[in-house]
C-alpha cells in the first residue's frame, strides 16, 4: 500500500508540470485579454506544403494528408522544391482581413508536418531553405499586419510527424514514416522551445500563441510549465492557448473551443464541458478542411456562419473562422465571397457583437443574447413564433427597439420573464437584433 501511495505521487508531482504554477499575468497580458474579449472576429490560416497535393482525390484530406496518405518522410519531403506561392501578396490578405470585418490572424507557424513557414535556424526544414520561393512569409505577413493595425497570432504544432526526438510516438505519425523507433523526448521539446523563442524574438510583438497536439500524447510530460514560462518571459503580453480539449492549465490566457460552441461537443474533440472564466475562442472551417482541398466543396453558408458567430459571442467567445489558401498563395474565391458579405454584416450590425460580452440568457436553440453596458442584444435565429419568452430576465426595462428601424417593440412582463411581441414583417432572414435598454 506504501508503495502503491507513493507512485500514485510520483504521478501526481509529474503532472504538476502540465501548468505554469504561480503565474500570474502582467497588467500587459490582462490589457491583451481585454483587447481579444472585445476583438470577437478573427481569421485562422491554416497554409503549408501539403496544400501542393490539394486533398489527394479525398475530400476529407488535407493538412493531415501526411499522416492519413502515411506518405513516408523521405517521400514527403520532396513536397517542399514544388512549393512556390508566387501570388502571395500580404497586403490583400490583410486588407480582406479588415474589409471581413476581423480583428487578428492566426496563422500556422508549423504544422504537424513540421515544415516551418518561416525562416528557422533551428531547422532547415523550412519554407526559406527548401522552397524555390525562398522568402519568409511570415515575417511578410507581420510587416502588413503591423502597417494596417492587425494583430497576429502563431498556431504552433507540438505534435511533428518528422522530427527524430518526437518520441515515444502517439496516437499519429505511426511506423510509415521511417523514423527509426528511438529518440530523446526532451530533445525534441528544446527543439520545440528553440522555434518558439525565435517566433517571439524575430517577428516583433506576437498576439498569441496558438497551440495544437498535446492530444496525440495525452499522458506525456510536456513540461509545460518551461514552455509557459518561457514565452511569458520573452513576451508578457502574449496570450497563450492550447487545443488540448481539457480545462485550461495554468499559464494559457484564454480557452479555445474546435468546430464546436462553449461547452459543446458534436465533433467529439472536447472532452471536458468545463467553461473557464479565461477569454474563449471558437475556431471553425468554412468547408470541411482546414487546408486546401480542391475537391471540398461543401462551403457553409453565410448565413450559418453569421449565426454561428452571432451564438458564439452569446457565450462571450472570438469566432475564429478558417481559410486555407491555395498553393498559388491567393485566397479561394468562394471563401473571399463569404467573408465579404459576413464584412457587410459587421459594418451594419457590428454593434451588437464588438466590445460585447455574454448576455444575460445562453444562446438556445432560438438565438442569443449579448451585452454592451446597460444594452442587451436579442438575437433571434430561429423562430416560427411571433412571440418570443425571455425567462429569468428580471433587469428593469427601459425599452426595446428593433435594430434595423429602431422602432419600439411591445412587451409584457411576466412572473417568469419577458413576452416579446415580433410580427413576421419585422423578422431578418439572418438575424433579428433587438436592443433593450435595462
Amino acid at each position: 500500500m506504501k508503495k502503491l501511495s507513493y507512485l500514485l505521487l510520483l504521478v501526481f508531482l509529474s503532472t504538476m508540470t502540465y501548468a505554469q504554477k504561480g503565474y500570474t499575468p502582467t497588467n500587459e497580458n490582462l490589457e491583451n485579454r481585454e483587447w481579444f474579449l472585445d476583438a470577437k472576429f478573427g481569421l485562422f490560416i491554416h497554409w503549408g506544403v501539403y496544400s501542393i497535393m490539394a486533398g489527394g482525390g479525398d475530400s476529407g484530406v488535407a493538412e493531415w494528408i501526411m499522416n492519413q496518405k502515411q506518405i513516408p518522410i523521405a517521400q514527403y519531403e520532396k513536397l517542399p522544391s514544388f512549393f512556390n506561392p508566387t501570388n502571395f501578396d500580404p497586403a490583400k490578405w490583410v486588407s480582406m482581413v479588415k474589409k471581413a470585418g476581423m480583428k487578428y490572424i492566426t496563422i500556422t507557424s508549423k504544422h504537424h508536418d513540421g515544415f516551418a513557414m518561416y525562416d528557422s535556424k533551428v531547422s532547415d526544414y523550412n519554407i526559406v531553405d527548401q522552397t524555390p520561393y525562398g522568402k519568409d512569409i511570415l515575417k511578410a505577413l507581420k510587416e502588413e499586419c503591423d502597417k494596417q493595425g492587425v494583430k497576429l497570432f502563431f498556431y504552433y504544432s507540438q505534435l511533428d510527424w518528422r522530427h527524430p526526438d518526437y518520441y515515444p510516438r502517439g496516437r499519429t505519425g505511426g511506423d510509415y514514416t521511417g523514423r527509426a523507433d528511438e529518440g530523446n523526448w526532451k530533445d525534441y521539446l528544446d527543439y520545440m522551445n528553440a522555434q518558439l523563442t525565435e517566433l517571439l524574438t524575430n517577428y516583433g510583438e506576437v498576439g498569441g500563441i496558438w497551440f495544437d497536439g498535446m492530444w496525440d500524447k495525452p499522458d506525456a510530460n510536456w513540461y509545460l510549465e518551461e514552455t509557459y514560462s518561457l514565452i511569458h518571459q520573452l513576451q508578457p503580453g502574449t496570450l497563450i492557448g492550447s487545443n488540448h480539449h481539457k480545462a485550461p492549465y495554468p499559464g494559457e490566457d484564454f480557452q479555445m473551443f474546435e468546430r464546436d460552441l462553449p461547452g459543446e461537443n458534436t465533433m467529439g474533440f472536447n472532452q471536458t464541458g468545463t467553461i473557464s472564466e479565461l477569454p474563449l475562442e471558437m475556431c471553425e472551417t468554412m468547408n470541411g478542411c482546414w487546408g486546401f482541398n480542391l475537391t471540398d466543396t461543401n462551403y457553409k453558408s453565410s448565413k450559418q456562419l453569421i449565426q454561428t458567430m452571432v451564438k458564439a459571442a452569446g457565450y462571450g467567445a472570438n469566432f475564429l473562422l478558417n481559410t486555407g489558401p491555395m498553393p498559388n498563395g491567393e485566397i479561394q474565391p468562394e471563401n473571399i465571397d463569404t467573408l465579404m458579405i459576413m464584412g457587410q454584416w459587421m459594418e451594419q450590425y457590428g454593434e451588437s457583437i464588438y466590445g460585447t460580452r455574454k448576455g444575460p440568457i445562453s444562446p438556445s436553440k432560438w438565438g442569443a443574447t449579448t451585452q454592451k453596458g446597460n444594452t442587451v442584444y436579442v438575437h433571434i435565429l430561429n423562430l416560427e413564433e411571433e412571440t418570443l419568452e425571455l425567462p429569468s430576465f428580471d433587469q428593469k426595462i427601459k425599452s426595446i427597439r428593433f435594430f434595423d428601424d429602431d422602432t419600439k417593440v411591445k412587451f409584457k412582463k411576466t412572473a417568469n420573464g419577458v413576452i416579446l411581441q415580433l410580427p413576421a414583417d419585422k423578422r431578418n432572414e439572418v438575424d433579428t437584433i433587438l436592443k433593450v435598454e435595462i
